[in-house]
Parts: structure tokens; sequence; C-alpha cells
């Protein structure tokens, strides 16, 4: 049989059915967690068992669908959309109201929905999404690691003996369990550290409940929303990954949960760190991880609703690091460098660079600042090398007069020039009109008598 290639969901649910297999769940947990039906629960289970990881595959994949349209029709629809149905936002037809003229107009038969999945792609609708005010009392959830609320506050932890730091606060909404680390701020470092933390001693969670901030989640840009693209943060891409949902908050109220544990480390961490005489974040995070966190969860944390953990199991250390990165698209330019914030990355010549000019590539900045080039999931080699110096621009004067810029004078014509002998001419027409004016007799003057 040949390799069977399977996707992110159809490995998580190969994961959670071998849980199921091992009676560490229920079939109905197993659908909580993979986000099905009980119904479709039951039928993965089925196929599991006698087909083991290999029938949890799609069974249309690698297949094209028997009603697909052919792609000279679909182009023809789009360019009718173009030329007749587009526009501005508030001028261009939806799918549904296109569709129809289409039909009636251009003889062109397509269902609404497929044209709106069309016209998403190619940008020529953005799918709007309606918001209604939350108003009722959210419950807690029901299985541990279901939820995680992850939140940053601003305190002066350290009093008069540090400088002001942010703690870093993770809390399970269905067991209030803790987890904590302090930083000096709110940076995608501190949060990658304090959530990487939570998964190595609990697992991966399902979602993060989070404020609504450009470090977890962004307004769309106008042209993503006229692609009906999903913004992705940095963070995001890295729950992503981990197949964590990442939910943003409306309202500091909406995850009271968290806010409420500020308060209470804002009053018993600070006195036990002074008792301590703790005066630095590392210190602080050591006293966090073995004394404190322990304490407070066995005081504050309780008991789930269900007894059922739904945490995913944790990645290995590596495959860790090759998650929690930030990653940038970068051109290589046509001499085979990357410049990357301000560096230049010289690619090694057996990576070719000639055959990679104008490629996209991606550049990884680890946690420490460790970089790595990636082309199509491939490692290049690279070397930093120095920025080139900008040229000079040549001065050719001499130093005294590069010094001392002579003064521009008005320009003056000489005596002999043409504009001067015109002059000449015309004061002299003048002159002469004039003595004939003063020569002529006046007409005031009486005549003489005969």
């Amino acid at each position: 049989m040949g390799r069977i290639e399977m996707s992110e969901k159809e490995l998580r649910r190969v994961e959670v059915l071998a849980r199921v297999k091992r009676r560490d769940l229920k079939v109905v947990d197993a659908a909580s967690l993979v986000n099905v039906s009980y119904r479709q629960a039951k039928r993965l289970w089925k196929r599991y068992r006698e087909e083991g990881a290999a029938g949890l595959q799609h069974r249309g994949a690698g297949r094209c669908s028997n009603r697909a349209h052919d792609e000279k029709f679909r182009q023809q629809v789009l360019r009718r959309v173009r030329e007749k149905y587009g526009g501005a936002v508030g001028e261009r037809f939806g799918p549904t109201l296109a569709a129809e003229h289409l039909k009636s107009e251009d003889q062109l038969a397509v269902h609404a929905e497929t044209l709106r999945r069309w016209m998403l792609a190619e940008g020529l609708w953005s799918r709007e999404r309606k918001r209604r005010r939350h108003l009722r009392r959210r419950e807690r959830k029901e299985h541990f690691g279901e939820m995680v609320q992850l939140d940053g506050s601003f305190h002066a932890w350290l009093e008069q003996r540090g400088p002001r730091g942010c703690l870093i606060d993770l809390v399970d909404d269905a067991t209030s369990t803790t987890w904590a680390q302090l930083g000096e701020q709110e940076t995608i470092w501190a949060v990658v550290d304090a959530l990487r933390g939570w998964i190595e001693r609990y697992g991966v969670p399902l979602a993060l409940y989070v404020d609504w901030k450009n470090l977890y989640k962004r307004p769309a840009t106008v042209k993503e929303q006229l692609r009906g693209e999903e913004p992705v943060t940095q963070f995001g891409r890295m729950c992503a990954k981990l197949g964590i949902e990442v939910i943003a908050a409306s309202s500091p109220q909406a995850k009271g949960r968290v806010e409420r544990q500020h308060g209470t480390h804002q009053d018993r961490l600070v006195k036990k760190l002074r008792r301590k005489e703790i005066a630095n974040s590392e210190a602080a995070n050591v006293y966090l991880e073995t004394e404190y966190l322990v304490e407070h969860n066995g005081r504050f944390a309780r008991a789930a609703a269900k007894a059922e953990d739904y945490h995913r199991r944790a990645p290995r250390a590596a495959e860790l690091d090759r998650i929690f990165r930030l990653e940038s698209e970068r051109t290589i330019s046509n001499d085979g460098v990357v410049r990357y914030q301000n560096r230049w990355l010289q690619l090694a010549s057996q990576s070719g660079p000639g055959g990679l000019a104008q490629e996209r590539v991606l550049v990884c900045e680890g946690r420490y600042g460790n970089l790595a080039i990636e082309y199509r999931g491939r490692a290049l080699r690279w070397q930093e090398i120095a920025a080139p110096r900008k040229p000079q621009p040549i001065n050719r004067k001499p130093a005294s007069q590069a010094q001392s810029p002579q003064v521009q004078r008005k320009w003056v014509p000489p005596a002999n020039h043409p504009w001067r002998e015109a002059a000449r001419r015309g004061q002299q027409q003048r002159e002469r009109k004039k003595a004939a004016m003063a020569a002529r007799p006046s007409l005031a003057q009486p005549c003489a008598s005969p």
C-alpha cells in the first residue's frame, strides 16, 4: 500500500480515536474534541476500528468533484461579474443577486453559493461578519483544557525593589487552574513562554480566550476584506499549527475569571515576593513555579464538571521550537541576498541563488534570535554579510572653492551691447518727437488780422 497523506484535522482525529481505543475517552467526548456530532463520531469510530488510521482519510481526497464546473465556464462567469456586476463596496452586486442576473440576462446558470466562493477567491466579494451583543452570563466549560483564558497584568509586582513588570496569566475556564510568568512587557515572546509552560505541563488546550489586541487578533486590512480573508497574527499562526482556536473577547468583563485572578495575585503575590525579598523577574519566575502556583492551585482550583481531560498530547521540544518562531516572507535579490531587519543574508552558492532569484522565501526567527531561511520547506544555507556602503559624491572643485562658495552677481550688459544700442535709438526718437511738438504752433494762439 502506498503512503497515506493525511491532513492535520485527520491526524488529530486519529490521535483522539486512539485514546478512545485505549479507553481513556468515550466516543461522546471524542465528538467534542474533533468538533463533530455524536453520530458522525460513531461513524468515524467504526471506520477507525475496521480500517485503522487509513479509514479516517477523506474519501474524495485527490479526486475532482463530479458536479464541478469546468474552468472555462468559471472564468466566463467571473469575467461577466467584473464587467457588469462589480464595483465599489456599496455598488457591487452580492452573490445571490448576481446569480439571478447572470441567469436572466446572460443565460449563465450558477448556484449562488458556488458564485459566492468564486467571488471570495477572486476578491470580488467580502465576507461581512455580524456580531450581536452578548448579554447572557457565560457558564464555565465542562472539561479541563476545553478553554484557557490568557491575559497580561501590568503592576508594581516587585514594588520599589525592581522595575514595573507584566504578569502573563493563564487560567483554565473549567477548573481555575493557573499558570503565570513575570516579564517586562506583554510581548509575543513573553506570551509564548507562558503558553509553552502550560503546554509542557498540561498539554495543548482546545481554545484560548484573549484580548482583542494586535498581538493576538488584528482587524482585517482593506485587501483582506475584499478577498474575504481572516487576518492572522504571528501568535495566531503559532496557535493554528497547534490546533488552538484563538477567541478574542470584546470586553474585559467577558474574561472575568482571569481578571479576578489578577486581583488575587496583586494582593497575595506582591506580599509573598516582598517576604522573599525577590528583586528581579528571573527569581520571581522560579518562585512562581516551585512554590506560589502549587499553593495557589491547591487553594483556588476546583474540579471540572466532567472528568475527561480535553488537552491534546504536547509535541516534542524540537517540534515546539519549529512552531514558536516568527515567520516573515522575503524576496531573494538577483545576487542571492535576503534582507531582514536591516541585515544582509547571503545564500550559499550551492543553494543556487541564481536559480532562486526573485523567489519568495521564509525567514524564521527563533526565541533567542536564531535565524533560518526556508524555501518550500527546505532549509537554505546562508551567512550574514556587511551592508554595502553608500557611494559618496565626488567633489571635483578645490577645497578652497568648496569651503568659500562664490557669490553670484547680477549680470550687466557692456556699453556696446545691442540692447544698449536699441535703448539709445529709442531715446533719440522720443527726443525728436518732443522737439517737433515744441516747434508746432499752439492752437490757442489768435490768427493775425488781414
